[in-house]
């Protein structure tokens, strides 16, 4: 698992839209291929019945314990991890899914926007530009997002109103029976907030302050459960990745002994094991950590996410032969997970391949070039390979994407006097020094 400062652009040159607002506070992202598979088998069937694309929305993981869930573009659904460490049920992570899914098939991100575009305070602009390209992944996207601000224009853009909320809390609820889903894991959601409303705002979770609740809302949402029905069995598949979701999670969120103690919690063999890898590699017990990762791997030989979880092991205890070659399985089990090329490529750097790993790295960053430790790497490997120009150039895309725009501008100059004037490679440079002269004209 990899954390990573949220500034999630689609182009650098979305900065130059990005810089002319107020900054904001940056957030950070926990990264990891499993994880975002899971959550993605989770949330496909709920986004299938909400009319949405599974391959076009994220689901994201916030590094932030508190409870919450949000959406600020149409492209991604945000989940705090402390909120799915207290969900009980795959219907009820299914449930928080439907109901942001909800809010962006309902239009209402496209009115918030429309109202912040109009704004006139800097900060107001500055939201409504961020939130229409954060985690996009498009061309054409026209900004950036930090999450975690406690501005007051943040507030307005994230607090639905009651109607907005009734709206999402019927549509969820249909497109999880659509889904197969039991809608009962709606009102299990909400009875973990019930009650709150009556603290003072600064002791709520901010969910509660982001989804306003009500006693007519939690009346409501138990009539739309009762009149969709209950599913009668759990489908086994949203089972799985939900314990395995979860129980990976909490394994690198929670205290290692913490887990070592509930590792029989789980009904899944391969997740205990799982489990019981992370928590003895988080203490430093090589072995143990390695023979239970191989005890998960025997029994899903063919799954790819183990095999990384075996080459993270072992690049992090410095067996980087062996982790090139765990990674190297993986990789041939899922070529185009940018995550687990990454990984890859992280390994084959530190086992000295350079040519390899430099090529394996300019794979993933075709694929999602927004991971900054990927960057990094490549970075390396281009100073290794005595292409100065392009390792300039990478760093300075990657202090760019983490907002170190003064780090960014020295490495952009660099770049462009290095690389051959209008290529590809040196417009990449120009686009990075003009974002950050922008930034040092706002001074």
């Amino acid at each position: 698992m990899s954390f990573h400062l949220f500034f999630r652009l689609a182009s650098i040159p979305a900065f130059l839209l990005w810089l002319t607002t107020t900054p904001l506070q940056a957030q950070g992202l926990l990264r990891d291929a499993d994880l975002e598979y899971g959550l993605k088998q989770l949330a496909t069937p709920v986004l299938n019945a909400a009319g949405l694309s599974p391959s076009r929305v994220k689901i994201l993981i916030v590094n932030e314990s508190s409870l919450n869930a949000f959406v600020v573009t149409n492209d991604a659904i945000f989940l705090h991890y402390g909120l799915i460490n207290r969900m009980q049920s795959a219907a009820m992570i299914q449930a928080v899914i439907a109901h942001e899914a909800a809010h962006i098939a309902n239009g209402h991100l496209t009115r918030r926007m429309t109202n912040l575009a109009s704004a006139r305070t800097a900060s107001g602009l500055g939201l409504a530009l961020a939130a229409a390209a954060a985690v996009a992944g498009a061309g054409n996207a026209a900004g950036g997002i930090a999450l975690g601000t406690q501005t007051s224009a943040q507030a307005r853009f994230f607090k639905h109103t009651r109607a907005e909320e009734a709206s999402a809390d019927q549509s969820g609820i249909r497109f999880m029976k659509s889904a197969g889903v039991d809608p009962k894991g709606m009102m299990d959601v909400l009875e973990i907030f019930s009650g709150q409303e009556i603290l003072a705002e600064t002791r709520q979770d901010p969910y509660l302050r982001s989804h306003p609740l009500s006693r007519d809302r939690l009346r409501a949402v138990q009539g739309f459960t009762a009149a969709y029905g209950n599913v009668a069995t759990e489908n086994p598949t949203y089972a799985y990745w939900f314990e395995r979701v979860k129980g990976k999670l909490s394994a690198y969120t929670r205290s290692p002994k913490w887990t070592l103690r509930r590792l029989k919690e789980s009904p899944y063999q391969d997740v205990r094991l799982l489990r019981q890898a992370i928590a003895e590699h988080r203490q430093s017990r090589t072995k143990k950590a390695l023979n239970a990762i191989d005890g998960a791997i025997a029994l899903r030989s063919n799954d790819p996410f183990l095999h990384d979880q075996r080459g993270q092991i072992l690049i992090e205890t410095r067996n980087f032969q062996a982790a090139v070659a765990a990674y190297g399985r993986a990789v041939q089990l899922a070529p185009n997970d940018a995550l687990i090329l990454s990984g890859y490529g992280r390994a084959l750097l530190a086992n000295g391949d350079v040519n390899s790993a430099r090529q394996v790295l300019e794979k993933a960053r075709s694929i999602d070039f927004r991971d900054g430790i990927m960057l990094r790497d490549l970075s390396i490997a281009y100073a290794k390979s005595n292409q100065t120009g392009m390792a300039s150039l990478v760093t300075a895309e990657r202090y760019a994407l983490s907002g170190r725009m003064e780090d960014a501008k020295i490495h952009a100059k660099r770049a462009l006097g290095l690389l051959p004037e209008g290529s590809t490679s040196w417009q990449r440079a120009q686009d990075v020094l003009i974002a950050s002269e922008r930034a040092e004209k706002r001074r």
